[in-house]
């Protein structure tokens, strides 16, 4: 099997998509890491930290459409090409300008919004080159990239600390030059392109309950996932005075178990099902996220729910892409990127929020305990919709919209 799987498909194109979407991910979410020293250089209140970290993921989310239909209109390897090429300027502009207020903190975040919406081009260029038996491989191989927001929070803290926040946007230019140069050489489109998808088909779709529904289902997985990821290092530093070196390394952490164990959830989704699987991923998230919110007493404790806690939303990710190609096999590509927006967006009010909280009542608890009280939500609308989709599914193969 697994030698079927190398000798089809283009294999450079495959490690390509891989770098890029990897290296992409390190530094859409670097605001977050580095947050602890940017704040205090530049004098932000917690609302604005929130905000800071939590911009990269709203533009991640928005622009995730754009690169899908500039995907599908000029092909995938030209739209990475724009987007790492916006990315590289960004942060080329800020390392040399300098952030020196809150407004250049913000705009440099628009900028890496262009590295969240990787996600919208990596896939596709891989994918395409592979049998349909072989896409569960491909796309995991390719969507491995999650991994690079464990780079960002394990470098960039203590790269900030030897040598100035400022000039880790630099040292960042030399890993993504490099990945760039691999993609410009390696990565080739595939002959075999889809028809493109109009703007109409994504307003269309959208017509479609189902759609909403699983749009919310991910907010909440990988919202509370990358929202989570952005705003950890923060976590961790303020209530309990870690440094931002060991603050980037227990967010690191937690950050690796949500991306190690995304496939997992996909393959138990695959053995007892995606509702199931999803059911129980909500119940134990919105429990964990609620003993979070009471404050552990010291961070050894704190890590022991978080971990859990990311690793839960992580699988729960895997769940929905398991369920969302069942009910949507002709509108997978819109699908993938109405719910990879919905994500995006539910990973910013996440990360916004506590910081707000945090600044309103001086603790993370409220927006926690309103995060948690949406994974309940997230299970009871599940729980409503399971026995109409058990019965409708087998019949129907493609969105009445």
């Amino acid at each position: 099997m697994q030698k079927s799987f190398w000798q089809a498909g283009h294999k450079p194109t495959l490690f390509s998509a891989f770098l890029y979407f990897d290296l992409s991910f390190m530094v859409w979410v670097m605001l977050g890491p580095l947050a602890v020293q940017m704040a205090t250089d530049l004098h932000l209140s917690p609302s604005e930290k929130g905000l800071m970290v939590a911009t990269p993921v709203l533009a991640g989310a928005l622009l995730r459409i754009v690169m899908g239909v500039l995907v599908d209109q000029i092909k995938p390897k030209k739209a990475g090409l724009i987007g790492q090429v916006v990315v590289i300027l960004s942060l080329l502009l800020a390392w040399l300008h300098g952030i020196q207020t809150f407004q250049h903190a913000l705009m440099l975040g628009i900028g890496l919004g262009f590295a969240g919406a990787a996600f919208a081009v990596a896939l596709p260029l891989a994918s395409r080159w592979y049998p349909p038996e072989h896409q569960g491989t491909a796309l995991g191989i390719a969507g491995a990239g999650n991994s690079g927001t464990v780079f960002a929070a394990l470098f960039a803290p203590g790269l900030a600390v030897a040598y100035g926040w400022n000039n880790v946007f630099g040292i960042a230019l030399i890993p993504l030059g490099i990945a760039l140069a691999v993609y410009m050489i390696y990565a080739k489109d595939s002959p075999d392109a889809p028809p493109a998808k109009s703007l109409s088909q994504y307003v269309a779709i959208l017509k479609d309950n189902d759609a909403w529904w699983f749009m919310f289902f991910y907010s909440v997985t990988f919202g509370g996932f990358v929202g989570l990821a952005s705003s950890l290092t923060i976590y961790f530093n303020d209530l309990y005075n870690l440094g931002p070196v060991v603050a980037g390394y227990c967010t690191a952490a937690c950050v690796f178990a949500g991306s190690l164990v995304r496939p997992i959830g996909g393959l138990i989704a695959d053995r007892v099902g995606g509702i199931r699987t999803l059911l129980v991923m909500y119940a134990i998230a919105a429990v964990l996220l609620l003993i979070m919110s009471f404050g552990q007493p010291t961070y050894q404790w704190a890590l022991a729910i978080v971990v859990p806690v990311m690793a839960v939303l992580g699988m729960g990710n895997g769940a929905v892409f398991q369920l969302v190609p069942q009910r949507f096999r002709k509108e997978i590509g819109v699908m993938t990127g109405l719910v990879g927006m919905a994500g995006g967006v539910g990973g910013f009010y996440l990360a916004a929020s506590l910081g707000y909280f945090k600044q309103v009542t001086g603790s993370y608890q409220t927006g926690l305990m309103i995060f948690a009280g949406l994974a309940v939500l997230a299970m009871i609308g599940l729980a409503g919709v399971k026995t109409r989709w058990r019965t409708t599914w087998g019949t129907a193969t493609a969105a009445k919209v």
